[in-house]
């Protein structure tokens, strides 16, 4: 796969969907700043995987002027459940790699579904972390700290997108994410 054209998927889906709809109110400001950064790791190898999310982390503690990192996975992950071990597996290595309280991971998957939802894959709501490619959102905490902070109902954003993504509905969700690859 061409890296280019992985993260101009990544940035289309950020701008008509996540940031079009309100999906992350934080998401607006970063963009416009140009302080997310895009990183493909195009490899199967979950080491190699796991070695490209110490590097973006390593990346950021020295780039103060980078926000954020949106760690592309376009291969090796196609499988929501294996995905999710990989994250299960990042999550500790940052612990392991004294990033907590550090750096805190999103996670987004073209097949995502919530844990509560394992039953119900076509719930419109899945779509809030349904990306064109699975991907780890690296996110200084002191960042989160600020944004909730700031923040009016930050316990509202979920269930602000909930209501959101059934009102517009799976035939939408589906094109808005399908036109990323356009």
């Amino acid at each position: 796969m061409i890296k280019q054209h992985i993260i101009h998927a990544t940035q289309t889906w950020l701008k008509s969907f996540i940031i079009a709809f309100n999906i992350c109110p934080f998401a607006r400001r970063e963009h416009e700043r140009n302080t997310i950064r895009y990183q493909v790791a195009d490899t199967e190898n979950i080491e190699k995987q796991l070695g490209a999310l110490i590097q973006e982390c390593e990346y950021l503690d020295t780039h103060t002027e980078t926000e954020t990192t949106l760690l592309i996975l376009p291969t090796g992950l196609n499988d929501f459940d294996d995905y999710l071990d990989l994250v299960a597996i990042a999550e500790q290595l940052l612990i392991e790699q004294n990033y907590e309280g550090v750096y805190q991971l999103a996670s987004f998957h073209p097949a995502y579904r919530f844990e509560n939802d394992l039953d119900d894959q076509e719930d419109p709501s899945n779509y809030t972390n349904r990306s064109p490619y699975p991907m780890l959102h690296i996110i200084r905490e002191t960042s989160i700290d600020r944004a909730v902070a700031n923040h009016p109902d930050p316990e509202s954003i979920p269930v602000r997108n909930i209501k959101l993504t059934r009102e517009l509905g799976l035939a939408k969700l589906h094109a808005l994410l399908a036109s990323c690859y356009e």
